[in-house]
């Protein structure tokens, strides 16, 4: 086991102190989930391409080590490279995951190695990192080792999906989520006023390139879903034609229901009447409640029109999930400026499956709208582009090659989402046929 440093005390600031400790708490939470994700099989699966959509399990784990030595061991450490053999192995540009299974790989045994050696010289480095507010940026506020515990953080939610295209028996397991207290009687859809609004942030630590930086947005009044399109409302659509009516359908989507015969959200299927999915390897029936999941922006947008409605712009979610009109100021979550806690939202793999509607009463928005932050990742209407005064950090790779029309904006985060890497303004995106990931929507309408 690797030795953990003790953070630095005496005469540091205590602020920085704070920030070294949160840069550990967020460091050793993501490497214990890796673990999780990968000890629960064994190495044959861990090698195996469960999907060609989807890296083995085994590429994903000396990943991690070699982003982590790439960022904390060189670029903060100024150390040597420990393997600089193997960089393109796991650079992620250079090889499709398709292509990754024929790539000479760590062993599972030496991946692992590689990662835990990687580990214990980063909590050298960050025990005696300067974390004060000067310094070079890629120091300030801890910034890389955040950068880096969202990094795993986002490829343990990636082999977490990975976890649910496996086929075989399941080898995860987690309590229900919450149920909400006491009957739901919610309105269908809250109104949020126009007008301006703070999007982005420029003061998060944390916060990714294509989050910054803050700026005004104008923004037309509207009605929002108060929680995400449930299972059962979505099995309404399906009942009434959904998936052979041309009409509510993008053409490239109605391209991609006639390509693949699509009937249902993935990974569901009808037996004897009635709905079924298969959920990291148990089959178990449809929940009416439970917000649909594995739905690509091509199904949400179609749902959208079906039902008369749309779905919201980018600019549109984050004002209902951040907008405190009461202070006129931009809220850093839905409930306030304080972290995510089990109470407020279901992140953090804790419970394998996203909440029933109205759960989390406690992390609804001055707005009145629930579940903006956990369950399901958000599809927008809205293309991935950058924001006003946009400026790369600390690699272009991250955001700005994928800026542009081909990839649609998620927002809000999903119940496999770790909360170092989820905030009111974090960003995620994907192509418009992407199902596998852990994505749902909420509609909206012009008020």
């Amino acid at each position: 086991m690797t030795d953990i440093p003790a953070p630095h005390t005496g005469r540091e600031e205590p602020e920085a102190e704070a920030l070294r400790e949160r840069a550990l708490a967020a460091l050793l939470t993501a490497r214990e989930r890796t673990a999780l994700l990968t000890d629960s099989v064994d190495d044959h699966e861990l090698t195996a391409q469960h999907s060609p959509l989807m890296s083995p399990l085994v590429w994903d784990l000396a990943h991690i080590g070699n982003q982590e030595e790439l960022w904390l061991l060189r670029a903060v450490g100024g150390r040597e490279a420990m393997r600089p053999e193997i960089d393109g192995l796991y650079d992620a540009f250079e090889h499709s995951r398709a292509s990754r299974p024929s790539l000479p790989l760590l062993a599972p045994a030496e991946a692992r190695t590689y990662a835990s050696d990687v580990r214990g010289r980063a909590l050298d480095i960050l025990g005696g990192a300067p974390l004060h507010g000067g310094g070079r940026p890629l120091e300030r506020a801890g910034f890389a080792f955040g950068m880096v515990a969202q990094h795993e953080q986002q490829h343990d939610e990636t082999m977490l999906i990975t976890h649910q295209l496996r086929s075989g028996p399941a080898v995860l397991d987690a309590p229900e989520p919450p149920a909400p207290v006491g009957p739901v009687t919610l309105p269908a859809e809250v109104l949020v006023p126009g007008g301006p609004f703070t999007m982005g942030t420029s003061t998060e630590p944390w916060a990714l390139d294509n989050e910054r930086p803050a700026h005004r947005r104008d923004v037309a009044a509207f009605h929002i879903d108060t929680a995400p399109v449930t299972c059962g409302a979505y099995e309404r659509f399906i009942e009434d034609g959904g998936y052979t009516d041309a009409r509510w359908w993008a053409p490239e989507g109605w391209a991609m229901v006639r390509e693949h015969d699509l009937v249902s959200p993935l990974f569901w299927h009808r037996d004897a009447g009635q709905w079924l999915r298969r959920r990291f390897g148990v089959t178990e029936p449809v929940t009416a409640d439970e917000p649909v999941l594995h739905v690509s922006w091509y199904e949400a947008d179609a749902y959208a029109r079906w039902a008369g409605r749309r779905l919201p712009t980018e600019a549109e979610w984050e004002k209902a999930a951040r907008h405190d009109p009461a202070s006129g100021r931009s809220l850093r979550y839905p409930w306030g400026d304080e972290d995510p806690t089990p109470e407020r939202a279901n992140l953090g793999q804790r419970h394998l499956r996203p909440a029933a509607a109205g759960a989390y009463a406690a992390g609804r928005s001055p707005a009145g709208a629930g579940q903006m932050i956990g369950d399901v990742w958000e599809w927008t209407s809205s293309d991935f582009l950058p924001y006003p005064g946009f400026a790369a950090f600390p690699y272009r790779e991250y955001s700005e090659v994928f800026f542009g029309p081909g990839h649609k904006v998620l927002r809000g985060g999903s119940f496999a989402v770790d909360a170092v890497a989820c905030r009111g303004t974090f960003r995620n995106w994907d192509l418009p046929v992407r199902r596998q990931i852990f994505s749902g929507f909420r509609t909206a309408r012009d008020a």
